[in-house]
């Protein structure tokens, strides 16, 4: 073999081995973590600062580094069937096309692009200049391209532009959806729901998390100073609202620190105390307040309790700082808290659930996907669906839980069990004709 077919080989080679590199850049480019790309580029880093620009347009990087793996390809092929048609006649058209495809399958796709998956993050570092360097070169070509492909999709009646937009938010719930780590799998559950409850924040109202008024401590401010210092003694709370003519009329927040002071300034001598002038001005809030609003009205206001509202202003509960919280971090008891869970696991697998345990305590604790759009409660939930104030010892099922109904006061649902999928038999199931929903 002469020089010139020498020359040929080694230009093949280099060839490969520069659409291996344009192979790995596309998938380390694209497969490089955002995050700490972003961290990087705070911390200085330059190329990694490149890196994110890259990606901003990425319409032109990838269209670059198609155009030059395409090409150097079809150069390579080109000029290794010409060496074998010389080398071997005509039968060198099949000698080439294998020898080809397996230098670029191996060496110029799959090893490149496998090294790239699992070293993402350097591997984009490394290539981020050269590329930079090749999108401004082949910047003409790629625009009359992407042009091209964009008008030719139009006429086919597709719109790129609206399609495949994926929000931040979104992201971010499908990377918590994909967390692991080294802890224990009670502690990454945990770190989920942390962690999804800060993006809901802006989703959920305080009707979802308040303290409902049938549960809330309230005092008559006409009773005498003496009963009123009992009742906040007995009470778990350390404010408590107060009351004049009827129980939707607040007219004050009473502190029991403030309580306390007054106490001693007056010498233990209750019946010379002004209640109404120590109890702070109520603080109402409308109940359909996001909690990032809530949140940031607490911080503005540097108060930590709030009275819920609905659009007529009747009292519909109170919402605290710490209920805001809690929906981030869990439960937060303390000494003073009133420790009713509400949920009692059973041996076979099901629960025993009170009524107004609320549906995101539930998908929290165990990780349930059942929808919170049309109720706050489990009981209201039931009452949704079945589209009847239910009897006790009636069942339903939906989203694939059964429910058995254990208990009712008047209309209001006080207790149920409920039964998860997969759990003694509990399947979906459509109502009859009638309109009840058994179970089969």
């Amino acid at each position: 073999m002469d020089m010139t077919v020498w020359i040929t080989i080694g230009t093949i080679l280099i060839l490969v081995a520069i659409s291996a590199f344009f192979s790995g850049a596309e998938t380390a480019l694209t497969g490089a973590s955002r995050a700490r790309m972003h961290q990087l580029e705070q911390e200085g880093n330059r190329r990694a600062r490149l890196v994110n620009r890259l990606r901003e347009q990425k319409e032109q990087m990838i269209g670059a580094l198609l155009l030059g793996n395409n090409a150097i390809n079809i150069l390579g092929s080109a000029m290794a069937t010409s060496l074998m048609i010389r080398l071997f006649g005509d039968h060198g058209v099949l000698y080439a096309t294998g020898i080809m495809t397996g230098l670029i399958l191996i060496f110029a796709e799959v090893m490149p692009k496998t090294y790239a998956i699992n070293y993402a993050d350097s591997a984009a570092l490394l290539v981020a200049r050269p590329v930079r360097f090749a999108v401004v070169v082949l910047a003409p070509v790629t625009k009359a391209v992407g042009w091209c492909v964009l008008h030719m999709l139009r006429l086919l009646g597709a719109d790129i532009r609206t399609q495949g937009m994926v929000s931040s938010e979104e992201e971010l719930r499908g990377a918590i959806e994909l967390h692991r780590g080294v802890d224990t799998e009670e502690e990454v559950r945990e770190e989920r729901a942390m962690l999804r409850s800060i993006l809901d924040l802006t989703n959920v109202e305080v009707s979802e998390i308040m303290t409902h008024r049938r549960n809330v401590v309230v005092i008559d401010a006409s009773l005498p100073p003496s009963e009123i210092v009992d009742a906040v003694l007995n009470s778990p709370f350390t404010r408590v609202p107060l009351w004049q003519g009827e129980t939707d009329n607040i007219i004050g927040v009473l502190h029991a620190k403030a309580l306390l002071r007054e106490v001693h300034a007056h010498g233990g001598e209750l019946e010379k105390m002004d209640i109404l002038a120590i109890a702070q001005k109520p603080w109402f809030t409308p109940d359909t307040t996001t909690l990032f609003d809530q949140l940031q009205a607490f911080r503005r206001r540097r108060e930590h309790f709030a009275l819920v509202v609905d659009e007529y202003g009747s009292l519909m509960g109170v919402v605290t700082l710490e209920d805001i919280l809690e929906e981030i971090v869990g439960d937060i008891a303390d000494e003073h808290d009133v420790q009713v869970a509400g949920v009692r696991a059973e041996p076979g697998g099901s629960y025993v659930v009170d009524g107004w345990v609320t549906i995101r305590d539930l998908n929290r604790e165990f990780e349930w996907r059942l929808p919170d759009d049309r109720a706050s409660t489990i009981a209201g939930l039931v009452l949704n669906e079945a589209r009847r104030i239910p009897n006790v010892g009636q069942t339903f099922v939906f989203y694939e839980f059964r429910f058995e109904i254990l208990g009712r006061q008047r209309h209001q649902i006080t207790s149920l069990r409920m039964t998860p999928p997969g759990v003694d038999g509990a399947v979906a199931v459509k109502p009859d004709e009638g309109g009840d929903i058994r179970v089969a």
